[in-house]
């Protein structure tokens, strides 16, 4: 269903010679759906007239720069950012040109999904009516003495940091936003506001907002009014709080056999079994299209932080849609094919004919240089649009990566990938494939071999690439199969893919041993250097990379060779003294 919202919005000076109030509302261009509409109102403070400039540009980069953040953070996450920044800029703004000075209220409103997100500093005012009843969302930010209950306690400009209110609820079809200045709540009574605002006696929210400004000015108000009036209409698909919920609501289908129906869908093989997901390979019988279907094991149907890691996936796959990553992914479906209802709680993908990589080196396939390094730079160019929008894949390898037959290379599986809005248990596990897993996430760095385990970043999944490319050109891992519960050792430095591979040219072993080299800073630290890398080649290759130092390799070396040489020693000693001639 379509997002549709009415929106009115009403200001003007009233009594005061200029009008230092700004308003303004913005809707999503196409392919930004899933951010929803942002609309903000804020009321000026100055000392020499600079409130009009605060108020307005404070309202104008928010609603702005908000559909310019990516789509994978939080709306809280979003709004704090531009607004912290727009707050620095004003402050100092603020210090240099003293004791002019320009601050300003700010109350936002992001309508997205299924939920709503508020942010608010100041005095002005956001009211939610629903069902008749109306309720004040937001908490003025004044002294609580009434000589001073205009005297701000917070506003954006004012200091170097602003704390900023948020708070987040479930939308509903019918619900009407109300935001309002000081000039306009001051002195209109909630009951008479409710009434104002009540969209079933008004016909559209520009004549309630309209209606709201008249009887601020007519009740003689002395301040700026304005008012902005937000009536929903129908809501959009699901954000990762709906996707969510409809995860830990709906039940886990058991497990189903070839030839069995599910919503519509008959099971045509079973695809791969992990223990925790299952996944199928579904048709349509009206289409004949080919999905691929993943579900929860029903071991795991009463977990609920599986239940939320799938939800998270689902949220993901369908956000990146949207993005330049979108080529190299597996499309998601959020509906059923013909509108049909869902009854158990599953993903549904495109299915495309082809193979892993992972299918073609179990099947014996030798994989040349040239279609190596094809492998390997669409995998980069993935991972650079990931890492562009904040999501860390976690998992590279051969096993998830298909080669469709229509020659596009897609990452699967985004089951463990971070975007900033995973739950937190799957934040803490420890993911991925242990021989595709960085040194660093194992606790070991270049200067100590048993440091404190990092978090897995960007970096991380190209050192799995490196990996992988190794692989494909010699069949082998260049640290050698870490299997599960298993911690990997990094003592040695990989031998280059030429020495096992001689058709590997030299400047190729200097990009694959920059990949995997152990010492972090030694890597490549972008998709994009290292994609720059892979597409020049020969003509301009990388120096070769120097061989570790064995105290770096092994920083316990030193002690352990002492250990020896003393054992030695000592055991010489024993020997003199009970075998020697005395």
């Amino acid at each position: 269903m379509a997002f549709n919202i009415d929106i009115g919005f009403t200001t003007q000076a009233g009594r005061k010679a200029g009008n230092e109030d700004f308003c303004a509302a913005m809707l999503p261009d196409p392919g930004q759906e899933g951010m929803g509409s942002i609309v903000a109102i804020a009321d000026g403070v100055s000392s020499g007239g600079m409130g009009r400039e605060a108020a307005q540009t404070t309202v104008t980069s928010l609603v702005r720069d908000y559909y310019a953040t990516p789509e994978t953070w939080d709306t809280t996450v979003a709004l704090d950012r531009i607004i912290g920044a727009q707050n620095a800029w004003l402050s100092g703004i603020n210090q240099r040109r003293q004791p002019v000075l320009g601050l300003t209220t700010l109350t936002a409103l992001v309508l997205c999904g299924q939920s709503y997100t508020l942010a608010h500093v100041g005095d002005s005012r956001a009211y939610l009516l629903r069902g008749g009843e109306l309720l004040q969302l937001t908490h003025d930010h004044v002294m609580n003495h009434p000589d001073f209950r205009h005297q701000l306690l917070r506003a954006v400009g004012a200091e170097d940091h602003v704390v900023v209110d948020y708070l987040q609820g479930e939308l509903l079809v019918g619900d009407v936003f109300v935001l309002v200045t000081d000039g306009v709540h001051g002195v209109i009574a909630d009951g008479r506001l409710k009434e104002l605002s009540d969209l079933q006696a008004v016909p559209s929210a520009q004549l309630a907002s309209h209606n709201l400004v008249n009887a601020a000015l007519a009740a003689g108000s002395q301040d700026n009014v304005t008012a902005v009036v937000v009536r929903v209409l129908s809501l959009l698909d699901a954000t990762l709080p709906d996707v969510s919920r409809m995860a830990q609501t709906l039940p886990i289908s058991p497990r189903l056999k070839v030839g069995e129906m599910l919503d519509g869908l008959r099971v045509t093989a079973t695809v791969a079994d992990s223990g925790i997901n299952l996944l199928y390979q579904v048709r349509d019988p009206a289409s004949q299209v080919l999905y691929a279907f993943k579900t929860l094991h029903p071991d795991r149907a009463h977990d609920r932080e599986e239940r939320a890691m799938l939800a998270h996936e689902a949220w993901l796959a369908t956000r990146m849609q949207t993005g330049r990553a979108a080529d190299h992914l597996v499309h998601i479906h959020e509906r059923l094919p013909a509108g049909r209802e869902r009854t158990a709680f599953y993903l549904l993908y495109d299915w495309h004919a082809g193979e892993t990589l992972q299918q073609q080196l179990d099947r014996g396939q030798k994989f040349g240089v040239q279609q190596a390094l094809a492998a390997a730079t669409q995998t980069a160019q993935a991972l650079g649009r990931l890492h562009q929008q904040c999501v860390i894949h976690r998992d590279i390898k051969p096993a998830n990566l298909h080669q469709g037959v229509d020659g596009v290379l897609r990452l699967l599986d985004l089951g463990v990938a971070l975007s900033g809005r995973e739950p937190e248990a799957m934040r803490k596990l420890h993911a991925g494939t242990p021989s595709f897993i960085n040194p660093e996430q194992w606790g070991y760095s270049a200067t100590a071999a048993d440091g404190p385990e990092e978090l897995p970043d960007a970096q991380s999944d190209l050192f799995a690439l490196g990996v992988t490319l190794y692989q494909l050109l010699t069949t082998r891992l260049p640290y050698g199969e870490v299997l599960p519960y298993q911690v990997g050792r990094y003592y040695r430095d990989p031998v280059a893919p030429s020495r096992i591979s001689p058709e590997v040219p030299i400047w190729l072993d200097h990009i694959v041993l920059k990949a995997v080299a152990r010492d972090k800073r030694k890597r490549f630290e972008t998709a994009e250097e290292l994609l720059l890398a892979l597409e020049r080649g020969a003509s301009r290759p990388l120096t070769a990379p120097q061989a570790s130092p064995l105290l770096q390799r092994d920083p316990t070396a030193l002690w352990k060779l002492a250990l020896g040489v003393s054992l030695l020693f000592n055991l010489l000693l024993v020997y003199w003294l009970l075998f020697l001639p005395k």
